[in-house]
């Protein structure tokens, strides 16, 4: 498969070959669920928690007698039933995270850059970078693009003066090849890749 490669100017520079094995596979909504799950999974802190009884302050007298005054029994004041009282079957800390194959994030990952050429929403350019810093007139190249919504991804060191142009700009995200993952593909309208980053995810996923 042959795409082209244009610059930040929308000018044609060349053509380059995709690998129909990372980049013309059949999308896979589930493959991708599963992913995005597991990603999400390692996100989740696992900290939440309610106390028990046992861990509640209060005093441990019955409130009141067992018999004769009509009401139901109780033996604390901090059992679930009374406000201020410990919360039954409540979360306890734990670690969200779950096994997922190294084979099937791979499979994942080049789904997530086939739906890309599938959908028209895969860019590729030369190069990432800039003369001087200038947040406005990259912003400007982005509408006149049409990068509504875009993920850019290079290869090694971002260059600084286009990394500082582009952080203040609206779902404009900008990460390094090593960074490349299916939740962050899928969660932005429009992929734009450097040439290199493009090498580097051929020997990455070849």
């Amino acid at each position: 498969m042959k795409s082209q490669v244009t610059n930040l100017d929308n000018e044609n520079i060349e053509e380059i070959e995709l690998p129909d094995n990372i980049f013309a596979l059949p999308v896979r909504p589930d493959l991708l669920h599963r992913v995005v799950r597991w990603q999400l999974a390692k996100r989740r802190s696992g900290n939440h928690k309610t106390r028990t009884v046992s861990e509640i302050s209060g005093t441990t007298a019955k409130p009141w007698n067992q018999k004769g005054s009509g009401r139901a029994r109780a033996g604390s004041t901090r059992s679930t039933q009374f406000r201020g009282g410990a919360v039954a079957h409540g979360p306890r800390p734990r670690k969200h995270t779950f096994a997922l194959p190294k084979k099937v994030r791979r499979l994942a990952l080049k789904t997530a850059l086939s739906s890309k050429i599938s959908e028209g929403k895969l860019v590729i350019i030369d190069k990432i970078s800039v003369d001087e810093f200038s947040t406005s007139g990259i912003s400007l190249k982005f509408k006149k693009l049409g990068w509504n919504s875009v993920l850019i991804i290079d290869s090694g060191d971002l260059d600084n003066k286009f990394f500082r142009s582009v952080r203040n700009i609206p779902n404009v995200d900008i990460m390094v090849q090593q960074g490349t993952n299916v939740y962050d593909i899928l969660r932005k309208e429009t992929l734009v890749l450097t040439k290199a980053a493009v090498e580097a995810l051929k020997l990455r996923l070849s």
